[in-house]
């Protein structure tokens, strides 16, 4: 194993650790790990019901709780499988953005 093979092990751990919920790595303060992950998940939490408004809705006032607790030890994909798999896991369809066309 090289040095940037190493290295690029402890980047992937750390990545995992953030947003998949794997083990904070050595060498690491546990409370602001939890801080910063924290932050990401809210953000992304934030991230699915701005692009998807009709599915946060769908869950009501404690979509954001939900989402959390869902997304913890599961990687982001993007936005949106994130929400088609968060409706999933929730058993309901994924509420479609309208589109608004202009009639003639």
């Amino acid at each position: 194993m090289t040095e940037s093979d190493g290295l690029a092990e402890q980047q992937a751990a750390v990545v995992r650790a953030l947003v998949a919920g794997a083990a904070v790595p050595p060498g690491f303060d546990a409370a602001d790990f939890s801080a910063t992950a924290h932050a990401l998940l809210h953000k992304r939490a934030g991230e699915v019901a701005h692009r998807f408004p009709l599915l946060a809705h769908a869950c009501g006032p404690d979509f954001s709780a939900r989402f959390l607790e869902w997304a913890r030890t599961r990687p982001k994909t993007t936005t949106a499988q994130d929400a088609a798999a968060f409706a999933d896991h929730l058993g309901i369809p994924l509420p479609q953005r309208r589109r608004w066309q202009r009639s003639r």
